[in-house]
């Protein structure tokens, strides 16, 4: 030895680490050992003859567990039959928004035939690389079958070398029709550096976007200029499907969209196909900006649409996007690198919007469908209002999981009683009492649930308030977190939570005016099960609705006040929605997140709405809620889609 201590502790180390390592090479190499033996036991076992004969009880075994997961998922064998149901009926309606919905010659000519006041050019972008000679002329033959004429086909080639044929197809058909035109490109610039080539042949006054391997309805453009003609529209959308094969009608999923809601594209991209802008909002910026690579679309959507003056959605399934294999609609992890561009581009547009400190995640939907947690914004006091009457146990369920359960401390619980008698219940208010934050007020009137509730709110010392059923319990500690990031901006108006009956199957996750057997409102994703993503994912990420339940609802205090609070006229059903209404009203978007989760014991104080006196009481205020907002009913929900069945909860096709 060297009697060098710090070369002797180095070799020290370097036997300790070498012993170390042959340790886990023997681990290794007998795991190994282990395995094969394991492995050829296993294959003995499936080339003998009782694996064979049992074979078709394993089948029903494994069929029996999927229809046991299914369940699961549904809430219910009830929940699952009616799925089972709903995907009949849905089959048998997809082919109505496929080669059927197209115009039959009548329709064509009376379309095709009409002028227009302003003859308005779309110029059609597609970019072009290697695109299979099928894919290719269905593609140009969707456009030249419009039934819209002043359209633009602008098609910019960065096929390689060996994949020439493009460009022929492309010279064939430009040959015999002047308004397409083509450029083979020097070199491939990706998708944003070709579909900017392809805007810079663009003459006219608005854009599309159009992948050069789907297909447009024949009477898009021609639906799009009605409503451009109309209501001066200068962003377009409309719904779209997936489909496979030969034929459009091979559909595999439809996506029936809502009208604009921020807080929805920002989680998710639902806008997508068929985007037609106005090109003056792109302000002499790039169309595609090359650093969003396979997310770029979102970044223009993103960008395009808050400069819009007046953003339309086209209710019609017009856009028909194939599902290959390599294309995003096939499978996401085709183009891997779209997850990091699409975090990146919501990241720029909240910069810009002058939001600080926030974290985009993925959600378990899907890869580009994100969770947002925004900064809060200094240590606002919430008053939590909770209106009760005995059902001691409700009420005490409630407020300790509040007390013991929440990571945001600056509250106060302020329990308006309504005519308690119990002595239970007295007994739970002299232990609350004791509690610095919780205070007992009373009123031994009537019930009439706004009226308590506006009584507590003035009472109340917070900037916000948060209405909140007695019969509700805490399940995710940072609640009070989730729902206040959303109620601090200054465009949003009520917020409110996902809801869970006690068997984890949905009681509330947002509400749809027009939606139920009284047409007033419902809630949708009503009794699925906690595990399910929903329709397209919407259970999984945070977005606008008309409406959310007083049963958990924050709002500033200031606007509970400026719209007067709740409604007494509604003294038991409908109050929320017709407030969350009158904040909409003001220009305000409300929130619902699926990331503030309670317990919903529901109606246990109260019992059913739907007997006797209650029933008819719920009758009255059914129709004055339908008198009062007759316009917007007859408009229909912004946040569905007029392609949704009113009488079920479960997105179903009409």
């Amino acid at each position: 030895m060297s009697g060098d201590p710090n070369l002797e502790k180095a070799l020290l180390e370097y036997r300790e680490e070498k012993e170390r390592g042959e340790k886990v090479r023997r681990e290794y190499e007998d795991a190994a050992l282990l395995l094969d033996r394991k492995l050829m036991t296993l294959e003995a076992i499936k080339t003998g003859k009782l694996w064979k004969m049992t074979g078709p009880m394993r089948s029903v075994y494994h069929w029996a567990q999927r229809q046991k997961d299914r369940v699961a998922r549904y809430g219910s064998v009830k929940g699952f039959l009616r799925k089972l149901a709903s995907k009949k009926h849905e089959i048998s309606v997809r082919k109505s928004y496929g080669v059927s919905s197209y115009p039959d010659e009548a329709v064509r000519k009376e379309h095709s035939e009409r002028k227009f006041k302003n003859a308005i050019t779309v110029s059609i972008l597609v970019p072009l690389y290697n695109t299979p000679e099928k894919f290719l002329r269905e593609m140009i033959e969707s456009v030249l079958w419009q039934t819209y004429g002043g359209w633009q086909l602008c098609l910019a080639d960065g096929s390689d070398s060996a994949h020439g044929k493009v460009g022929d197809i492309c010279r064939e058909y430009a040959a015999k029709d002047s308004r397409i035109c083509y450029k083979k490109l020097e070199k491939n610039q990706g998708i944003s550096g070709n579909t900017n080539e392809c805007l810079k042949m663009a003459t006219g006054e608005y854009a599309g976007l159009f992948d050069h391997d789907d297909i447009l309805h024949p009477d898009v453009l021609y639906q799009y200029m009605d409503v451009i003609e109309r209501e001066g529209a200068d962003y377009l959308y409309c719904d779209e499907t997936t489909f496979h094969g030969n034929s459009v009608d091979n559909m595999i999923t439809m996506h029936f969209k809502p009208d604009f809601a921020i807080d929805n594209l920002r989680a998710n991209n639902y806008i997508c196909h068929f985007s037609v802008f106005k090109k003056s909002l792109l302000e002499g910026e790039e169309l595609f900006r090359p650093r969003f690579d396979g997310s770029q679309d979102h970044d223009m959507i993103l960008r395009l649409t808050a400069r819009a003056e007046h953003i339309v959605h086209v209710p019609k399934l017009m856009y028909y996007w194939r599902s290959h294999k390599g294309s995003t609609a096939a499978d996401i992890n085709a183009k891997s690198y779209a997850i990091a561009a699409a975090k990146g581009a919501v990241s720029d547009h909240l910069t810009k919007a002058g939001f600080r400190n926030f974290e985009i995640t993925s959600t378990k939907a899907f890869e580009t469908i994100f969770r947002i947690r925004y900064e809060i914004k200094g240590r606002p006091m919430v008053s939590i209002v909770i209106p009760a009457r005995d059902r001691a146990e409700d009420t005490g369920r409630c407020v300790r999981s509040i007390l013991e359960r929440s990571t945001y401390d600056c509250f106060e619980i302020l329990i308006m009683d309504n005519g308690s008698v119990q002595e239970e219940t007295k007994e739970l208010y002299r232990e609350l009492e004791k509690k610095e934050n919780v205070r007992i007020l009373r009123d031994d009137g009537d019930f009439n649930y706004p009226r308590l509730n506006n009584e507590a709110v003035s009472e109340a010392s917070g900037e916000y308030i948060l209405l909140l059923n007695n019969d509700t319990e805490v399940i995710t500690p940072d609640w009070i977190e989730e729902l206040l990031m959303y109620a601090q901006r200054p465009d949003v108006g009520a917020v409110g939570a996902k809801l869970y009956y006690p068997d984890y199957t949905i009681q509330h996750a947002g509400v749809v005016i027009g939606l139920g057997a009284h047409r007033t409102a419902g809630h949708v994703h009503y009794r699925v099960g906690q595990e399910n993503l929903g329709y397209m994912g919407r259970l999984c990420y945070v977005q606008n609705f008309s409406a959310v339940t007083a049963a958990c609802l924050m709002v500033k205090k200031s606007l509970y006040e400026e719209v007067g609070g709740l409604d007494q006229k509604f003294a038991i059903a409908l109050n929320d929605v017709d407030f969350c209404l009158r904040l909409r009203e003001k220009g305000l978007v409300n929130v619902w997140t699926p990331f503030a989760e309670l317990f919903h014991y529901e109606s246990a104080s109260r019992g059913n709405d739907m007997e006797g006196e209650r029933a008819e009481r719920y009758n009255r205020e059914s129709a004055l809620f339908r008198e009062r907002w007759k316009e917007i009913l007859e408009k229909g929900d912004p946040y569905y889609n007029v392609n949704f069945s009113l009488d079920r909860s479960d997105f179903s096709l009409r």
